[in-house]
């Protein structure tokens, strides 16, 4: 309807507007905010991926505590591939151009994640991943750090990508099967435990 498109575009200004504020303050603070506006949103805005009998008895979002050591800095290195169809928690996948391979070194150990581009009107880069949390303390399908449609987005430093792993969240449909999200593609499954950012309450 009418009402529901104009609350989606309302929840997605309070998304830009916190990432925008997000990209200005001190990392840990912000990930505070981060968590508290979120935990509004699930509990009061009717576009909340929770289903409405839930919202009531929200108690906040689950989180490992704030990691200095899981935020990086990634070097892009291009690379070349076709649009490819990445699974979704639905029937149908959605198409994703990956575009640049993002290399970190995470608690010691170097890593990589492919980061792709949103074959659809007006595009958006996004990255999720899977890791030896999944389908354990995190959700199954892999969390969400970057998806610009969306507007979480923590920018750049020093000509790198900022990949800040304490803001890696669940998709939606980890809380309600009624949404499709695309899940974390083979190329984005790591072996490692990033115990940072949301966990999973089953």
């Amino acid at each position: 309807t009418a009402a529901d498109t104009l609350a989606l575009l309302e929840w997605k200004r309070r998304v830009f507007a916190v990432y925008a504020a997000l990209r200005a303050m001190e990392p840990e603070a912000g990930w505070a905010l981060w968590g508290e506006t979120r935990d509004e949103l699930f509990r009061s805005h009717p576009q909340s991926p929770l289903p409405p009998d839930r919202r009531a008895s929200f108690e906040g979002l689950e989180y490992w505590p704030y990691d200095p050591e899981a935020r990086v800095l990634a070097e892009l290195e291009d690379i070349e591939a076709p649009p490819q169809p990445v699974r979704t928690s639905g029937t149908e996948p959605i198409l994703f151009q990956p575009f640049a391979r993002a290399s970190f070194d995470l608690r010691g150990e170097r890593l990589s994640l492919e980061v792709s581009w949103l074959q659809g009107y007006g595009g958006g880069a996004f990255l999720s991943f899977r890791d030896a949390t999944s389908g354990r303390e995190s959700y199954g399908g892999g969390r969400y750090v970057l998806d610009t449609v969306k507007g979480a987005d923590l920018g750049e430093a020093d000509g790198k990508l900022v990949l800040d792993f304490n803001f890696a969240y669940n998709p939606s449909c980890s809380y309600d099967p009624g949404w499709v999200c695309p899940l974390a593609p083979p190329a984005n499954r790591l072996t490692v435990a990033v115990d940072a950012g949301e966990k999973h309450r089953s």
